[in-house]
């Protein structure tokens, strides 16, 4: 008999079960959800120059290995030790995990301790009041007593746990967050430090063109007063030479904002960076080798952050959903309680004792918990369109880094060969000049196309720089 009654009550439990689940997808209407797609090409395309199937991924590279330039790997220790935003990130860290811990905390018996204490006057014309008069009880009463108090919210439908896991997914997603901050510092801070260098260069560059610029002016005057030249031939050098001091202070600006968003990495005050002299060239920079677009998932800080922040919108549905169904608790209680101080300790006469469980299952006006289920839902598609996005991303950025690189390579290697022939010219056209076989323009416009054109190749040398850093970035480098 008793056996058919509770399979009766369970039978009823499962049946309200299935129908509360039913009436949830039907909630949702037509914003279903749906699996994500992490399915991405097999390889990068056409895209060639520095890819390497071979070998490991350059993400699996510790930037000390792949920055091998001393006076950069020292700014980088620097900043991940001292950059506010990372030490804020840090404190993100901390707040997770205490979530985690409250999170946890809630699907734990609770145990609490009391200690009472009060006084209380019943009226004397109430039947209470009468009745005290009558059995001698003092007229101010007290109100005495301590002991313990238990409840537990049994996680039948794990909605407690599902919230804890949740938070923990969100924790770790914050730990991939700080990690996706590192490679960003890293990679911001490497590719000022290039930028740094390649100013310097155009500097040196422009004072040397200053100071041909300033010895043509001086042979145009000689030759002026000599009558084998015009006030016109001066005038347009000394217009030139006011032309190349302009650009010298244009980066030497340049130069200071640099420094300065370097210290501001470091976390220090402005202050003189040091740096390497030597020319710009992958002596300082490990090779790059991309591996497998596949491993974007395991590389890329900000793939898994956005794969933890999709476990957690899940979870989170599931623990919203739960409430719809009915909810187990138990409490109890064990204490002493009396008027009469003397007696509070006395046993058994002033010990008090309860335990009470109960199921509560909303029924009517269920508003609150349909539309937090509503919002969880979107959330969750939310959470897979942008972890969706984010692969992609990650993708387009490492096959734009691999043209990038590819196609930059080229370019210097005919800006190297346009860089050499004109600095021949630049001397034919100072021969020519002095021998009365070439007028000033000739030697002034020589003069500028080879300025421009070593600039221009210093621009592609930092260019090439940065491309390789954006690839180790691209890749999921830095962070380790």
């Amino acid at each position: 008999m008793g056996s058919a009654r509770r399979r009766r009550t369970w039978t009823g439990a499962l049946t309200l079960t299935l129908l509360l689940s039913s009436g949830c997808a039907r909630l949702l209407g037509d914003n279903q959800p749906r699996e994500v797609e992490r399915d991405v090409p097999a390889s990068y395309g056409g895209a060639t120059g520095a890819t390497s199937s071979t070998a490991r991924a350059v993400a699996r590279a510790r930037w000390d290995e792949f920055f091998t330039d001393a006076h950069l790997t020292e700014l980088l220790e620097e900043a991940l030790e001292n950059n506010q935003e990372l030490n804020i990130q840090l404190q993100e860290l901390i707040i997770a995990k205490s979530e985690v811990g409250a999170r946890k905390g809630e699907y734990l018996p609770r145990l609490d301790g009391g200690v009472g204490v009060g006084v209380e006057k019943v009226g004397g014309q109430t039947s209470q009041g009468v009745s005290d008069a009558a059995h001698g009880v003092p007229e101010h009463l007290l109100d005495l007593r301590f002991g313990l108090s238990a409840s537990w919210e049994i996680d039948v439908w794990g909605k407690l746990r599902n919230a804890a896991k949740a938070a923990n997914a969100r924790y770790l997603a914050t730990v991939e967050a700080k990690n996706f901050l590192v490679t960003q510092i890293v990679a911001e801070l490497a590719s000022s430090y290039y930028e740094l260098i390649a100013l310097d260069q155009s500097l040196a560059v422009v004072e040397r063109y200053v100071t041909l610029t300033e010895q043509g002016l001086e042979i145009v005057r000689l030759k002026k007063q000599a009558a084998r030249a015009t006030e016109l031939a001066v005038q347009r050098f000394d217009a030139e030479l006011s032309r190349s001091q302009g650009r010298r202070y244009t980066l030497e600006r340049r130069r200071v904002l640099v420094e300065n968003r370097i210290n501001f990495l470091v976390g220090r005050f402005p202050q003189h960076v040091a740096r390497g002299e030597r020319l710009l060239d992958e002596a300082g920079i490990a090779r790059v080798q991309t591996g497998l677009p596949a491993a974007l998932l395991d590389n890329r800080a900000d793939v898994r952050r956005a794969e933890l922040g999709l476990e957690a919108a899940k979870l989170d549905v599931k623990s919203v959903k739960a409430r719809f169904y009915p909810s187990l608790s138990l409490d109890a209680g064990l204490r002493y309680e009396t008027f009469n101080a003397a007696r509070l300790v006395a046993t058994p006469e002033s010990l008090a004792y309860n335990v009470a469980g109960g199921i509560v299952a909303p029924l009517l006006n269920r508003t609150a918990i349909k539309a937090q289920y509503q919002t969880a839902n979107a959330i969750q598609i939310q959470a897979v369109l942008e972890f969706e996005q984010t692969l992609l991303g990650a993708y387009t950025e490492v096959v734009n880094g691999l043209a990038s690189v590819d196609k930059l390579a080229k370019r210097y290697e005919r800006l190297s060969a346009q860089v050499a022939t004109l600095e021949r010219a630049v001397e034919v056209s100072d021969v020519l000049y002095r021998s009365a076989h070439a007028d000033y323009m000739e030697v002034l416009l020589t003069r500028r196309d080879a300025l421009d054109a070593e600039r221009e190749l210093i621009e592609t040398k930092l260019d090439r720089m940065l491309a390789m850093v954006a690839l180790y970035r691209a890749l999921g480098g830095g962070w380790r």
